[in-house]
């Protein structure tokens, strides 16, 4: 008799701690914050973010070389500089060439490209880091990139492009 109630009453515990463990049941209550949305994964290279662009890249050189740019700014083939058609002029991107993986970051400083089905116009000096200046054509993923993350990146880039180009 004893094992029966024991019984009885172990089970009702554990019907009502799963009622407990419910959520409230109508619309106006709001739920605990869930603590897996908190959770970041071991591995960061699983979690893959999602790319801005893909698509393909070009690249312009010498003819506009010293012309001024939609931002005001001078063009200089060697900067790391893109056209890109609608993000804010001085945004930064970083560029992946998706045949080599090599990978450079850019500000954007002018407008364009004007032929359709390209994402991108880089500066020579970003096309050649990205080892795609003899191909005139690529095939990129474009990342935002936040504001100064690019600088010690950039600054890198820049100076193995002009130890290269002398």
């Amino acid at each position: 008799m004893r094992r029966r109630i024991a019984y009885g009453l172990m089970i009702g515990l554990m019907i009502v701690g799963l009622g407990a463990a419910q959520g409230p049941n109508n619309s106006e209550a709001s739920s605990a914050p869930s603590r897996s949305a908190q959770i970041k994964p071991d591995n960061p290279k699983i979690a893959k973010t999602q790319a801005y662009q893909i698509g393909t890249a070009s690249w312009y050189g010498e003819y506009f070389d010293g012309k001024p740019t939609a931002s005001g700014e001078d063009y200089d083939m060697y900067d790391m500089t893109a056209a890109h058609p609608t993000l804010p002029l001085g945004s930064y991107v970083r560029v992946t060439n998706l045949r080599n993986g090599k990978v450079v970051v850019v500000k954007v400083n002018d407008r364009g490209p004007i032929v359709p089905g390209r994402i991108i116009d880089l500066s020579y000096g970003a096309a050649h880091a990205l080892q795609f200046d003899q191909r005139g054509l690529q095939k990129v993923r474009l990342d935002l990139v936040k504001p100064r993350a690019h600088q010690a990146f950039q600054t890198v880039a820049y100076s193995r492009l002009v130890a290269e180009i002398h």
